[in-house]
């Protein structure tokens, strides 16, 4: 695997400067942590755990999954209409937008110490720029439906899968502990406006009309309740 060019910050835009400036050690601190789980005696362990646990963030396919399999039942339907929603609104907030107006070069792409601790860890290159996290985006922008829709008591679990998933992005030194911030902001408000859309749009729109009710008033059980009375 060719090594990526380190990209020498009079080289990066102006907003990248700042937050590679404001936040560096912050970042740096959190990254030296990461990489210093990865050098321990559970390194191994952690490298495996770490490089399977973010593939399920790869390109929001996991949780569109989940949205699709919690939309065949009425009851967990809205919840799956807005996980859709948000990952959608954070996509577009975050890879069309953001990410191409801050430019922000990948941690290993930014000093010789960080690419480094990428190497020892053993993942691959990563497409796009680093701000903010396209995986914690989507994670967040899926949960906050989740929560909001959910019994308080337990639906707030949901956020510990955004926190997992961030930090196995920090883990394999693929992005800054700010990106993951920044991923969280754009994927929370992304969520939190999908929630509400799908709130205001579900009965006026969604379920209205004589397709709308055949559709969205049915669950999938219902075929299975009918093949046995058959």
């Amino acid at each position: 695997m060719d090594l990526p060019a380190l990209v020498p910050a009079e080289q990066m835009t102006a907003i990248a400067q700042w937050m590679n400036s404001v936040f560096q050690n912050f970042d740096y601190k959190i990254l030296e942590f990461y990489h210093n789980l990865h050098a321990g005696s559970m390194g191994k362990f952690l490298d495996v755990f770490n490089e399977c646990f973010t593939r399920l963030g790869d390109d929001g396919i996991f949780l569109i999954v989940v949205a699709l399999i919690l939309m065949l039942f009425k009851k967990t339907r809205k919840v799956g209409f807005g996980m859709v929603g948000g990952i959608i609104i954070g996509a577009l907030l975050t890879n069309i937008t953001i990410k191409n107006v801050v430019a922000r070069p990948r941690p290993y792409s930014t000093t010789q110490t960080f690419q480094d601790w990428w190497i020892s860890v053993g993942h691959g290159l990563e497409s796009e720029y680093s701000f903010p996290s396209g995986h914690t985006t989507s994670a967040a922008a899926a949960m906050w439906p989740v929560f909001l829709n959910g019994k308080k008591k337990v639906s707030w679990l949901a956020f510990l899968f955004v926190i997992a998933l961030g930090a196995t992005r920090n883990y394999i030194m693929v992005h800054f502990p700010s990106d993951i911030l920044g991923g969280i902001i754009v994927g929370s408000v992304a969520g939190i406006i999908a929630y509400f859309l799908v709130k205001l749009l579900y009965d006026k729109v969604f379920v209205k009309g004589k397709l709308g009710n055949v559709i969205m008033t049915r669950d999938i059980r219902d075929l299975f309740k009918k093949k046995k009375a058959a």
